[in-house]
């Protein structure tokens, strides 16, 4: 299988299966020196971990994380980092019926006609599960991005018709929320509507939402590598998001130019924008503002009413599917938001670190 692979400089490779062993990532191009454990990593993990409310899987896994290679007394060598995470707790039986239909709104059927073959067990590798080595890289992402003084912070915007309210906006509460959104009182909203499509045996969609702060101008290359073409790419490869927006999005194309352009001003000797219609990026390169990317997910396709298909031999029939699944994806895929963003930025990064002579000589000619 191609395409497991991320990044040009700090690369990821993911691995692993819904209900094998384990799963885990490949961290190529980390720099040597940074401070790490796993306890830095185990942080993101936690965010994404299932069963830990009535709004997520009751599949429970701790999801510890164990660092296999590329850590040396507490800092990295710059070797590959090897990070795996055991499952310990797959109900394999759950799936076996689904190995002879396909379920609507997942990827049984595309899987079948592309390798003739699929691991029908929970999707396998089109599984949730395998955001779990995005995550993990993810977290080293971010903290040598926090290092370099670049916060990201992704968030639960809306779900279903309930919208979180940025003027309630309290970053703690994204941690705290069952929904992980920032307004508390979305948040209680947010849980009613998904209550009521639990008792209808449904499920719902919404809207993340991530914020980086810190980014420098100059970020990003103008043509095929532009910084919002790579977010967008980064992002929706992550499995249920079915759309990509920067900055004030689809809402553009309604507008005049006059009221879409963010007008440059001076303040304190350096170039700000009085307003950031752009989301931080303009022309695929970052302007020194706050960027703005947001990510609509669909709803979780493993429902438990009834629904219509086919199986392998043509037939029409109607399932009712088994297992444990999410009414919603959102909660748990924002630190994969937040995950994707950071990994993007930082090779954009380090990429631009060779784009300019005086950028070298400064390094070398020390």
């Amino acid at each position: 299988m191609a395409g497991s692979t991320f990044g040009k400089l700090f690369t990821i490779t993911t691995w692993g299966e819904s209900h094998g062993p384990a799963l885990g990532v490949v961290i190529d191009g980390c720099p040597a020196g940074l401070a790490l454990d796993e306890e830095d990593i185990q942080i993101y993990l936690d965010r994404r971990r299932p069963g830990q409310s009535r709004i997520t899987t009751s599949r429970r896994e701790a999801d510890q994380v164990e660092i296999l290679s590329g850590i040396f007394e507490g800092h990295t060598t710059g070797t590959p980092i090897s990070l795996l995470v055991r499952n310990t707790s797959q109900i394999s039986q759950d799936y076996s019926e689904i190995a002879s239909y396909y379920r609507p709104g997942h990827a049984d059927y595309t899987f079948d006609q592309k390798y003739g073959f699929r691991d029908y067990r929970g999707g396998g590798r089109s599984s949730g599960r395998e955001t779990i080595g995005r995550v993990a890289a993810g977290a080293v992402a971010c903290k040598i991005l926090k290092q370099l003084g670049i916060e990201v912070c992704a968030y639960t915007r809306s779900i279903g018709p309930v919208t979180a309210d940025p003027a309630h906006f309290d970053a703690q509460a994204v941690r705290e929320t069952r929904t992980a959104m920032p307004d508390r009182k979305a948040d209680a909203l947010a849980v009613a509507y998904l209550e009521e499509a639990i008792k209808k045996l449904d499920s719902v969609g919404g809207v993340m939402e991530c914020r980086v702060t810190g980014v420098p101008a100059g970020i990003g290359d103008p043509v095929f590598g532009k910084l919002d073409a790579s977010l967008a790419q980064a992002i929706m490869s992550m499995g249920a998001v079915k759309a990509v927006e920067i900055g004030d999005g689809v809402q553009v194309s309604a507008r005049y130019g006059s009221e879409n352009n963010d007008a440059f001003r001076m303040k304190q000797g350096r170039v700000v924008k009085a307003t950031n219609h752009a989301g931080g990026i303009l022309g695929g390169i970052s302007d020194g503002s706050e960027i703005l990317v947001r990510a609509h997910v669909k709803p979780t396709p493993s429902i438990y009413a009834s629904q219509q298909t086919v199986n392998q031999s043509g037939e029409e029939i109607d399932i009712q599917i088994k297992g444990r699944h999410d009414p919603i994806i959102v909660p748990r895929a924002v630190v994969v938001l937040e995950c994707m963003t950071a990994i993007t930025l930082l090779d954009a990064m380090m990429t631009n670190m060779s784009c300019r002579m005086d950028s070298l000589t400064e390094f070398y000619r020390k």
